[in-house]
């Protein structure tokens, strides 16, 4: 377990009820301290690698709501982190041009505006290298997203929200202010999706805008820059009438400024697309399709330092029968638009999904992360002898990785179970003192949290013969955890279902849960990415079968140890993992509780409201939406379930909590008495959406929890519920 840094920041001394001695506490033995902790996100490094940035995120003043500043972090740990920017809006979005200028987003206000023209969309702004205020550099009225910036040459492109009808910045603000006036929200659709995650897509699209300087503009590219306005920039729409094919666009721009390269959604029929790659030219708006691959989608592309090839990531269609294959691509590019050859497959054999892409500074191969045995490690790989390489070998997962100018270091964000998000240094070239792939820790904004518990692992094999196959899993401890002081367990069902509990997650964190006294089994089922291609095979159309085996399987093998309860145990789970705490509630009665958040309860009914419906069709065949879905064994049921759910919830829409909790009530084996009480319990949240994320509602969300918890596992009683309920 970590320790504090010299300040003893993160830990406290608290009596014992018995007032005796004093006892040690963490900011998990306490959620409005858990709820203040800052939080890193994000990475940006200057073109001449002499300047680290990131984003850290704390609450505002009366804790309802987070907001992100930008901090330096010094790339050879001279001196502590320095907040770079500070507003109650906050700034996010980081983007260093290459004369060391500062870009970042934020909708605080423009001292150079009148009152009346500021509001809270976000615009371009840029803190010059040499010091002085920042300034507004473009705003559109319907946001500046994404930045992008070339590292040899002063352009920028970015994304915005336009009106169909709007050509130009000041038609798109008429249209806008027109249904604002009139209170007018209506959408009339043409095609699909019509909704995502949280947000109701339409009437606006998606569109890239940019600019690009050249030798010989009237403008100078200098850090003149600083001062000048969106006239000046002479802004272009690069994608005008996109429609949705610049839904959640995935983009890169030429390190000379020339042309970006980026996904583009085709439909497909039925409501469904793929995703292809276009190459757009910024000072001729012309778009050139690169890879239209029908049997694939594409995305994560990233161009080579002399601009002569785009890596990218290439998954297969998946169907009932087949899951998703990914590979790494690599396409050569010619001096030009329409100029490029066949892509091939990078180390076709290596059986990872690579994530995190960034090239190598001589183009002669990348750094990647991926998944991989619960972590996700920093890999190279080399080009000419199309082979791969681990550097990192410790137990944390890496992101965000940016290579120093001379590819001696790599600097990353690492976080595990042991520590949240932090920045690090990795040796990229050994010396005397340290080997290749070495990590160093650098001077964050605020240390870790001190860890009520410690971190293990739990392997067990599943099956017998040619059907053997390991599952494994982290197991978070209580301290005082012994065969003496057996903690009870709580099984917690990641999301996904392709995904790993292999990182920190502040909603989903089972340290809350070990301050209360729990052990937190993270396991990694059938359909977890980071154990090959077979792994997710196993589990795919099968959610019932193979993922539920090896979660039973990985339970059993937890509770060997002496320091577990099986007399006290519990699941829960959110997304996927709510569906698996339903299949579990219909399948077995060994838990004494079940909580289940924003969960599948009837496929037939998920499948074609959820936002993406063509998508999991490309999963859920008719025999498996009858074999497999929780609500048919709803009469099985005879564990207490606590349901959770958002409204605002588009991947697992509204519906499926509540014929979830109406069946719970009539139909299962603990349906409701006459006088209308039940042991489940409903926690509706009108206003959140798939996670629940106000930090409000978040901490409100584990007192419940914890409190349903402790009624059925501990054998409390009744909780004491939070006063803000009402």
């Amino acid at each position: 377990m970590p320790s504090p840094d010299e300040s003893g920041r993160g830990l406290r001394l608290v009596q014992d009820t018995d007032e005796s001695y004093p006892t040690l506490t963490t900011p998990f033995h306490d959620l409005d301290e858990y709820v203040r902790l800052p939080r890193m996100s994000g990475l940006a490094l200057s073109p001449d690698g002499s300047r680290l940035v990131t984003q850290v995120s704390t609450l505002n003043h009366d804790g309802t709501k987070t907001h992100t500043a930008l901090w330096e972090v010094y790339p050879t740990r001279a001196r502590p982190a320095r907040r770079l920017t500070r507003s109650a809006q906050g700034e996010t979005g980081a983007a260093f041009t290459p004369d060391g200028d500062l870009l970042f987003t934020s909708s605080r206000p423009n001292a150079d505006a009148a009152d009346e023209e500021n509001d809270d969309t976000l615009a371009l702004w840029v803190l010059p290298a040499g010091g002085g205020e920042a300034r507004i550099v473009a705003n559109r009225p319907g946001g500046v997203g994404d930045v992008r910036t070339a590292r040899s040459s002063y352009a920028v492109v970015f994304t915005t929200n336009m009106l169909p009808r709007a050509t130009d910045g000041k038609e798109d603000e008429r249209l806008r202010t027109l249904r604002k006036e009139q209170k007018v929200t209506a959408v009339l659709h043409e095609g699909y999706p019509v909704r995502l995650w949280d947000k109701d897509l339409g009437p606006g699209a998606t569109h890239l805008l940019g600019w690009h300087f050249r030798a010989g503009d009237d403008v100078a590219r200098s850090v003149e820059v600083a001062s000048l306005s969106v006239e000046h920039l002479k802004v272009l729409d690069l994608t005008p009438s996109p429609g949705h094919a610049l839904a959640e666009p995935e983009f890169d721009l030429s390190p000379d400024g020339t042309f970006v390269v980026s996904t583009w959604r085709t439909p497909m029929g039925k409501g469904a697309h793929r995703v292809t790659l276009v190459r757009i030219d910024l000072d001729s708006q012309q778009r050139t399709v690169l890879v239209d691959d029908p049997d694939a989608d594409l995305s994560s592309p990233v161009i080579a330092p002399d601009g002569s090839a785009v890596a990218y990531v290439r998954s297969t269609i998946s169907t009932p029968e087949s899951a998703p294959r990914q590979t790494l691509e690599l396409l050569a590019l010619g001096d030009g638009p329409g100029q490029h050859t066949e892509p091939r497959t990078l180390v076709p054999d290596w059986d990872h999904w690579t994530t995190g892409h960034q090239w190598l500074p001589d183009g002669t191969g990348l750094l990647v992360t991926a998944d991989q045995d619960g972590r996700a490690p920093v890999f190279h790989i080399d080009l000419a002898a199309d082979s791969v390489e681990q550097l990192t070998t410790d137990d944390y997962s890496y992101s965000d990785v940016q290579i120093a100018p001379d590819a001696a270091v790599a600097y990353a964000l690492r976080a595990s179970y042991l520590a949240p998000a932090h920045p690090v240094r990795i040796h990229l070239v050994a010396d005397e003192n340290r080997p290749r792939g070495s990590v160093t820790v650098l001077r964050a904004p605020a240390p870790p949290p001190t860890l009520p518990g410690r971190l293990t692992e739990v392997r067990t094999t599943v099956g017998d013969g040619d059907d053997a196959h390991e599952v494994r899993g982290w197991l978070c401890l209580p301290d005082d955890a012994s065969d003496h002081n057996p903690a009870p367990l709580l099984l917690w069902v990641h999301g996904g279902p392709l995904s790993s509990w292999n990182t920190w997650a502040w909603r989903w964190n089972p340290w809350l849960m070990v301050a209360k006294g729990y052990a937190v089994l993270l396991p990694d089922p059938a359909l977890s990415t980071g154990y090959g291609q077979d792994f997710i095979q196993r589990g795919w159309g099968r959610w019932g079968a193979d993922p539920y085996t090896d979660l039973m399987a990985i339970t059993d093998a937890a509770l060997k140890s002496d320091d577990l309860d099986s007399q006290r145990t519990a699941a829960m789970g959110g997304s996927f993992g709510g569906y698996m705490a339903n299949w579990i509630a219909g399948q077995t009665d060994r838990f004494d509780a079940i909580v289940t958040h924003a969960s599948l309860w009837a496929l037939d009914q998920f499948g074609p409201t959820t936002d993406l419906a063509y998508y999991w069709e490309r999963e859920m065949s008719p025999a498996m939406v009858q074999e497999y879905s929780p609500h048919r064994f709803v009469e099985d049921i005879t564990t207490p379930m606590l349901v959770v759910h958002g409204d605002k919830d588009y991947r697992v829409p509204i519906g499926e909590g509540l014929r979830l909790w109406y069946d719970l009530l009539s139909a299962s084996g603990l349906p409701a008495d006459d006088d209308g009480t039940t042991v489940h319990r409903f926690l509706y949240f009108p206003d959140e959406n798939h996670w629940v994320l106000s930090p409000q509602h978040a901490k409100l969300w584990y007192q419940v929890v914890l409190g349903f918890l402790a009624e059925h596992v501990l054998a409390k009683g009744s909780p004491v519920l939070p006063e803000t309920l009402g």
